[in-house]
């Protein structure tokens, strides 16, 4: 019987949620709560989104900062705001369109810039939803700002 209990317990520890993962589930009720009092603030949107970029460290700060800018210059329309504490942009019914996500968040090998359902990126019947971003150069800018262009469309 206690070794049942036993197995039980190691089996919920080994596939619950990472600690990251809670983490950003814990982060993510207490942005919808603020989200609520601050609906459609984009001054708000744009200090919590700061924030979050600041808490990054090195290469991937300087991605964040640097998709920031190209959000706000190409799809001014999109509202800043974290998602589960991570920077996102999210179209004039609050959807979610992009989000940027450091290495160090989820300790992965790379950042992710991912696009969310309401991305218009359709090409036929399958295409990417999230890139890897490993080093920052003028091509991968420039794919940057039409993947943006497009995904806000």
């Amino acid at each position: 019987m206690a070794k049942a209990a036993a197995a039980k317990s190691a089996k919920k520890s080994s596939d619950g949620f990472s600690a990251e993962e809670k983490a950003a589930m814990k982060e993510r009720a207490k942005e919808l709560k603020a989200q609520e009092r601050a609906k459609n603030d984009r001054e708000a949107g744009e200090k919590d989104v700061m924030a979050k970029i600041a808490e990054m460290e090195g290469l991937d700060r300087s991605m964040a900062t640097k998709i920031h800018e190209i959000v706000k210059a190409n799809a001014p329309h999109l509202m800043p705001r974290t998602w589960y504490g991570m920077p996102a942009y999210t179209n004039q019914d609050g959807k979610i369109i992009c989000f940027f996500k450091d290495a160090k968040k989820f300790s992965t090998r790379y950042a992710t810039l991912g696009f969310e359902e309401f991305a218009q990126l359709d090409d036929g019947d399958m295409w990417p939803t999230s890139y890897a971003l490993t080093n920052w150069t003028d091509k991968v800018e420039a794919k940057i700002v039409a993947l943006v262009k497009q995904a806000a469309s």
